[in-house]
Order: C-alpha cells, then sequence, then structure tokens
C-alpha cells in the first residue's frame, strides 16, 4: 500500500548467492529472485502458524506503544513487545477500547481478529477505517491493517486456527523490521473453540470444561509478543493485547485467570465506570502495568525529567480520593476539613478532565504524550494554587469556580488545546490568586 513497503525475505533457514532478481509488478506466488543453488524466492511465505518465527534475540522491553489513549498511556503504559489483557463484562466498552488502539496507536501495522464475536463489530472497523487518517503517515488507517473476521457464525475449528494465524502474520511482518501492534477480541471465543474442539476429541476436561492444556495455549499465544532483533538484523516487534469477554464479568474463571498470570499489563473494565457513562471504562483502582520501570529513562528523555513523579502524584491522588469517598458517604463531604474537600475536587478533575475520553469525538479521541503531560500538569498546578489560596483565606467554592479553569476543562475538545494550555493554566493561577485577594 502507500503506507507499507512490502519487502521479499528469504524464507528462514535459507542462504545463497543471489543469481538474478527481477524488477516490474507481480504476484505474490509468481519468482522475484533466484538463488545460485536454483531455489526460487517469491514474495511468499509459508510457515506453520502454530510455529513461532525464528528472531536472533528479545531485546527488553523499554520503548512505549503510544495509543493516543490517556489512561493508558500516562498510567498504564505497554511496551512495543509488551502484552496486555482487557478483561470486562459486556458492555462496558471492550471492543471500542480495542478499535481505538487500532486506529491510534504508534505500530506501523496493525494486525486486527475478530474471534467468534459479532460481525458488525468487523464491519465497523471496514466501514470507519478507510476514512479516518493516520497520525503519523497522513494516509487512511486501512492502509496498514491486517484484518483476520472469524465472526460468531463461522465454524469452531476456524475460530481456533483463527487467532495463531493472526499471530503469524504479526510475525512475518516483524521480521521485515515493523512496529506491529495485534488486536485479538476475544480470547475467550477462542477458548470456548478449543473446548469444543476438545470436548469433540473426548479429551480429559479441566476447570469448567476447559481443555487442561488451555493454560499453556494462553502461554503460548502472548509469548510470541516481543521486541526482537530479527534474522536480516532490524529491529522489529509485535505488541499483544486480547480482549477477555468473562461470562456475567466475572474474572474469576479459568480464561482471565489464566490471562493476568502471563500478561504484564492488565486494564480492567468495570461495569459501575460504564453505567456511569464514564469512558473508557478502565478502573484505575484494579488496572496495572509492569513495565513504568523501564519506560521511565525513555519518558525521562523524550517527554520531561519530571514525568514518572507526576504520574505517581496522580495516582496516589485517585487512591486518597477512593479512601475519602468512604468517609464522604457516611457523614457527607461537607464534614472533611477544607484541605481534604479540595483533595476530593483534584481528583473529581482528574477524572473528568483526564481520564475520560471521547472516542467519537474529532479532536479528544487522540492526546499525544507531550499534551498529556501538559494536562497532568496542569491539575496539579490547579491543587498548588488551591492550597496556597485557601491558607490565604479564600473560600473553596470561589477556587473551584474561576471561570479560567472551566474554559481550561472545556479546551480539551477544540483544535489547537495544545498550543494554549499554557496561557489557561497562567491564566487559572491569576483569577485564583484574585478570589484570595477578594476574602
Amino acid at each position: 500500500t502507500e503506507t507499507i513497503e512490502h519487502r521479499v525475505m528469504l524464507p528462514p533457514g535459507k542462504a545463497g548467492v543471489i543469481k538474478s532478481i527481477e524488477s516490474g509488478s507481480f504476484n505474490i506466488t509468481q519468482t522475484v529472485c533466484k538463488l545460485e543453488d536454483g531455489s526460487e524466492i517469491s514474495m511468499m511465505q509459508e510457515w506453520p502458524v502454530r510455529h513461532p518465527r525464528p528472531f536472533v534475540q528479545k531485546y527488553a522491553p523499554d520503548v512505549p506503544l503510544i495509543t493516543g489513549q490517556r489512561i493508558l498511556d500516562f498510567l498504564f503504559p505497554l511496551a512495543k513487545g509488551g502484552t496486555a489483557g482487557i478483561p470486562g463484562p459486556f458492555g462496558s466498552g471492550k471492543t471500542v477500547t480495542q478499535q481505538q488502539l487500532a486506529k491510534w496507536s504508534d505500530a506501523q501495522i496493525v494486525v486486527y481478529i475478530g474471534c467468534g464475536e459479532r460481525g458488525n463489530e468487523m464491519t465497523e472497523v471496514l466501514d470507519e477505517f478507510p476514512h479516518l487518517i493516520d497520525p503519523n503517515t497522513n494516509k487512511p488507517l486501512m492502509n496498514r491493517t491486517v484484518m483476520i473476521a472469524n465472526t460468531s457464525n463461522m465454524p469452531v475449528a476456524a475460530r481456533e486456527a483463527s487467532v495463531y494465524t493472526g499471530v503469524t502474520i504479526a510475525e512475518y511482518f516483524r521480521d521485515m523490521g515493523y512496529n506491529v501492534a495485534l488486536m485479538a477480541d476475544s480470547t475467550s471465543r477462542w477458548a470456548e473453540a478449543m473446548r469444543e474442539i476438545s470436548s469433540r476429541l473426548e479429551e480429559m476436561p479441566g476447570e469448567e470444561g476447559y481443555p487442561a492444556y488451555l493454560s499453556s495455549r494462553l502461554a503460548e499465544f502472548y509469548e510470541r509478543a516481543g521486541r526482537v532483533e530479527t534474522l536480516s538484523g532490524d529491529d522489529g516487534s509485535v505488541s499483544v493485547i486480547g480482549a477477555v469477554s468473562p461470562p456475567g464479568g466475572d474474572i474469576s474463571e479459568p480464561v482471565s485467570q489464566g490471562t493476568l498470570r502471563i500478561v504484564k499489563v492488565f486494564w480492567g473494565l468495570d461495569a459501575g465506570l460504564a453505567r456511569q457513562r464514564h469512558f473508557p471504562a478502565i478502573n484505575w483502582l484494579s488496572s496495572y502495568s509492569l513495565y513504568p520501570q523501564a519506560l521511565d529513562q525513555w519518558y525521562r528523555d523524550n517527554i520531561a525529567s519530571d514525568f514518572p513523579e507526576v504520574r505517581t502524584e496522580i495516582s496516589t491522588l485517585l487512591q486518597i480520593e477512593a479512601e475519602l469517598q468512604e468517609i464522604v458517604q457516611l457523614v457527607g463531604s461537607d464534614a472533611l476539613p477544607i484541605d481534604q474537600q479540595l483533595t476530593l475536587e483534584v481528583a473529581r478533575m482528574i477524572r473528568e478532565f483526564f481520564l475520560q475520553q471521547n472516542a467519537f469525538h474529532d479532536v479528544d479521541t487522540f492526546s499525544d504524550l507531550k499534551l498529556q503531560y501538559d494536562m497532568a500538569k496542569a491539575i496539579l498546578n490547579f491543587q498548588e494554587e488551591g492550597k496556597k489560596a485557601i491558607a490565604g483565606g479564600a473560600q473553596l467554592e470561589d477556587v473551584v469556580n474561576v471561570p479560567a479553569r472551566t474554559d481550561l476543562m472545556r479546551g480539551r475538545f477544540e483544535e489547537g488545546y495544545d498550543g494554549r494550555i499554557e496561557s489557561l493554566v497562567s491564566e487559572m493561577g491569576k483569577q485564583i490568586a484574585a478570589s484570595m485577594e477578594e476574602n
């Protein structure tokens, strides 16, 4: 396509001296290169899907996969070549989250596996992606997307094979030196297909009727992720993001538990947040990422020297809010000391201004890391200025209701917000200081 250059590769394990190479237009089965030993090379390779493709070595995961989703990039980052699981009940936003990652992640190629889900979801991707522009190349997103459709009305055996097919295609592009993101929606349906095939083969069932080898198959799949040095000496990566659809949203079932044991990032979707219309409905208290320590140096070098500290402060405020909410439910927020009331307001600002993101809004759907950092700093700036003003005698209500704070929060839906955020923050500081003088 216009975006992706398809490179001709020697099959793994083959070597030799090129005798002749063709130029022009060919289909994938025609010979484009001949070796001196008589071997013919085409633009296609055959490979058994259940076997990982070889590479020289795996690197440590120290470069983030930037998704443009604030809660994911800032609080629970995924590294290139990393693994993530998105478990969540029906209607909590798994598919929209997966589609957002397929749209905006900074991978060069996206492989999207629709495994046992509704056909409409695949149709949505087919409808939307040709019209959406990739922010990195300014070309339609469809040019970099590989789709594997195995919807719920297709044969069970094909569904079981589709996940392996997807990860093998991802490895094939990785071997060309590309960074690939693989979305599997949903691994639960894949596990159910394995259960059905296993029962037909009359194998001994394990927990909840799943085959005893379920966890090893899940591990085989996720272990094919990684950032590697390819056989040609290039660097490439496959990042795997698997959605899990536990029946009734109960993540104690075998597929969810098997996935959680393997993946390094857990983005837990919460039906309660979805009912409150807080999207993405990722619970910031139960989710986690094991990559931040490995990625911190990259953030310090490329975004800001205090990026990890700002992230820690934001996380701490959200945890303090959860503790204070228990007291608020008993006695009401007015009974709290004024500094704790301010903390609740700051945490509400984090939730509504920073963590909420509108996937269907042209501007808010994607935030780059620099803007995310500026927004987080703006929130901490509001907290600092608010503390000073309240210590100087200002009323909490006056501090919270300054017009510049409202402009700052609404501005994220407008074009050019990243250029205006600094002036909005300084204006907010002036207005908060003025509210102290009035009192």
